[in-house]
C-alpha cells in the first residue's frame, strides 16, 4: 500500500472522522438539500457515527428524474459516442488519481478492509475505462431480405435509468451499472444504500470534473422506503438496475411492472463450491476461504456452500477450519484479514442464524459466534464460521446468511454433486475444483448458475457477463451484455 494511503487511514482511524464528505443530494449539477431531515453514517468497525447526509424522498426523486429527463432529451442523447467515451475515460483517470481518499472513505463507510476497498476502487476505475472503450463500438446488424429492401437495426439509449445501489459494494456496484448506462447514452438517477452513501456522492463530483453535463448523473440519498420506492415506481424511468435481496427485488419488480419499466436484477445467492477428491487441495482451500470470508461474507456470489467428496471431507475441512481460526479480525482501516459486517441490523440477522444453529446442535467446526474488534472491543463482527455435515433441507443450506458462514455438504458421486449443488432457489455462481477437465466441463454444463468458476473464484473481470438464474436475478451486467441492457433496438426496413 502507498505511504499516503497508510497515513490517511491512520489519521482517520485515530480521529474517527474524514474531511471533505458531501452531505447533500446531487441534482442537476449541484449539491442541494431541500429540508433539514438527515441520516447518520456509521463506522461498522466501531459502531459509532462519523458523518451525516440528507434524507430525501419523493420530492427529491421527482426533481432528479426531471433533471435527468431534460438532460437526456436536450444534451446527452445528442453527444456523439466517442465524446461520451472520452468523458468516461477521464472519469477512470480521476478515480485512480483520487484512489487513496476513495479507498479510506469506502473502508470507513462499509467496514471493508483497506485491501478490499482498494481493490474495489481499482475495479470501479477499470469499469469506467472498459465502457469508455465500448461507447463507440455499439452497432446494429443488417439483414439480407431481398435485392431492393435494406433492413437493419439501430441500438438507441433507453432514456432515464434508475440505479439502486447495495451496501456491500457501494462504488464498484455503482460503476457496474452507471458506466455502461452513460456509455449507451442514458441519464442516471442513483439511490445509494442508506448505510453507504458516501462514494456515490463523491462520484457525482468526479463525473462533473470529468466533463459530464449537468443533469446526466444525479444522486438522491435516503432510505429504501422513502427514496428507493418512489424511484422504482417513477413513470419517467425507462430502466431500473437493482442489486439486493430477493424480497426487495420482488418489490422493485412489482413497482416497475405498473409502468412496464424494464429491470436488471442481481439478487441473492447460495453458491456451491464443488470440491472433488482429485482437486489441488491447497488451491481449493485458498479459494474456498477467500470466497466466503472476503468482505466478511457479504457478497451475493460468495461461495457459501462447500459440496465435497466424502473421501477428502475430513482432511479438507480440518485444514480449512484451522485457516478460518487463524484469520485476523479488526477495523477495516487496520487492514486485517476480515472486517466487520456492515450494520447492527446485519449483525443481528447473522447472529440469529448462529444461535439457531447452536440450539439445533449443528456441528460447528470453526467460529459460530458474534464478537468485537479484539483491539478495541467495539464494532459489529462475526467469527469466520464453518458448519459441517448439513442436509440439503437445512435452512443454513437454503437461506442466504450474508455473513462469514460456510456450510458443508458431503457427497459420494458426481451425479450427487450436481443434484446437491442445484438444490436451492438460487443460481448466481458456482465453483468446481478438480484436475479432471472432463469432470470440470460436465459440471460446468450441469450446474444451474449464471457464472461458473473452475479451480478459482472471483477471478473474471468486467469483460465477462455476470448475472443469475432462478431467484438470483434477471438480466446480465458487465461485458457487452451489460452495455446492451441500456439500449432499445430499433429495426428499420428501407425500399426506394
Amino acid at each position: 500500500m502507498s505511504s499516503n494511503l497508510e497515513t490517511l487511514a491512520r489519521q482517520v482511524a485515530e480521529s474517527g472522522r474524514i474531511e471533505g464528505l458531501p452531505d447533500k443530494h446531487f441534482i442537476n449539477g449541484r449539491f442541494i438539500a431541500r429540508g433539514n431531515e438527515s441520516l447518520e453514517c456509521y463506522d461498522p468497525g466501531t459502531g459509532k457515527p462519523f458523518a451525516c447526509f440528507a434524507a430525501g424522498g419523493k420530492a427529491e426523486i421527482d426533481e432528479a428524474v426531471e433533471a435527468a429527463k431534460v438532460a437526456f432529451a436536450k444534451v446527452w442523447s445528442k453527444v456523439v459516442p466517442a465524446e461520451r467515451g472520452r468523458i468516461l475515460q477521464k472519469t477512470a483517470a480521476l478515480i485512480r488519481e483520487k484512489a487513496d481518499y476513495l479507498t479510506v472513505v469506502e473502508s470507513l463507510d462499509s467496514g471493508k478492509t483497506l485491501s478490499e476497498a482498494k481493490g474495489d476502487i481499482a475495479n470501479a476505475a477499470r469499469t469506467f475505462e472498459y465502457y469508455a472503450g465500448a461507447a463507440d463500438k455499439l452497432q446494429g446488424d443488417s439483414f439480407p431480405i431481398s435485392g431492393d429492401l435494406l433492413a437493419y437495426t439501430v441500438p438507441e439509449p433507453m432514456g432515464v435509468t434508475a440505479h439502486i445501489i447495495p451496501w456491500n459494494y457501494p462504488l464498484a456496484m455503482l460503476a457496474r451499472g452507471v458506466a455502461p448506462a452513460l456509455a449507451a447514452g442514458c441519464t442516471i438517477v442513483a439511490k445509494p444504500a442508506e448505510q453507504t452513501p458516501m462514494t456515490a456522492l463523491l462520484m457525482a463530483g468526479i463525473l462533473q470534473e470529468a466533463g459530464l453535463p449537468d443533469g446526466v448523473f444525479n444522486v438522491v440519498t435516503g432510505t429504501g422506503e422513502e427514496a428507493g420506492g418512489p424511484l422504482a415506481a417513477h413513470k419517467d424511468v425507462a430502466h431500473i438496475t437493482f442489486t439486493g435481496s430477493v424480497e426487495t427485488g420482488g418489490k422493485v419488480m412489482q413497482a416497475a411492472a405498473r409502468n412496464i419499466t424494464q429491470v436488471t436484477l442481481e439478487l441473492g445467492g447460495k453458491s456451491p463450491a464443488v470440491v472433488l477428491a482429485d482437486c489441488d487441495m491447497e488451491n481449493a482451500i485458498n479459494n474456498v476461504a477467500g470466497s466466503i470470508y472476503k468482505n466478511a461474507g457479504q457478497i451475493c456470489s460468495a461461495g457459501s456452500r462447500l459440496v465435497i467428496e466424502r473421501s477428502i471431507h475430513n482432511e479438507f475441512v480440518d485444514k480449512l477450519s484451522r485457516r478460518a481460526a487463524q484469520l485476523r479480525l479488526g477495523h477495516g482501516l487496520r487492514d486485517p484479514d476480515v472486517g466487520p459486517v456492515n450494520s447492527q441490523e446485519q449483525l443481528g440477522k447473522v447472529k440469529g442464524y448462529l444461535e439457531d444453529a447452536k440450539a439445533r446442535g449443528v456441528e460447528t467446526r470453526a467460529g459460530g459466534s458474534v464478537t468485537a474488534d479484539p483491539e478495541t472491543g467495539l464494532g459489529w463482527f462475526v467469527e469466520p464460521t464453518i458448519f459441517d455435515n448439513l442436509d440439503s433441507r437445512d435452512r443454513l443450506v437454503q437461506e442466504e446468511v450474508f455473513g462469514p458462514v460456510l456450510v458443508v455438504q458431503v457427497i459420494d458421486s458426481l451425479d450427487e454433486a450436481i443434484e446437491v449443488a442445484n438444490d436451492t432457489e438460487y443460481g448466481l455462481v458456482a465453483g468446481v475444483f478438480t484436475k479432471d477437465s472432463a469432470k470440470a466441463r460436465r459440471l460446468a454444463g450441469a450446474l444451474d448458475a449464471g457464472q461458473i468458476f473452475v479451480n478459482q473464484w472471483f477471478s473474471v473481470g468486467i469483460e465477462v457477463p455476470f448475472g443469475g438464474n432462478k431467484k438470483s436475478g434477471i438480466g446480465r451486467e458487465k461485458g457487452m451484455e451489460g452495455l446492451r441492457a441500456y439500449c432499445k433496438v430499433k429495426a428499420v426496413g428501407e425500399r426506394f
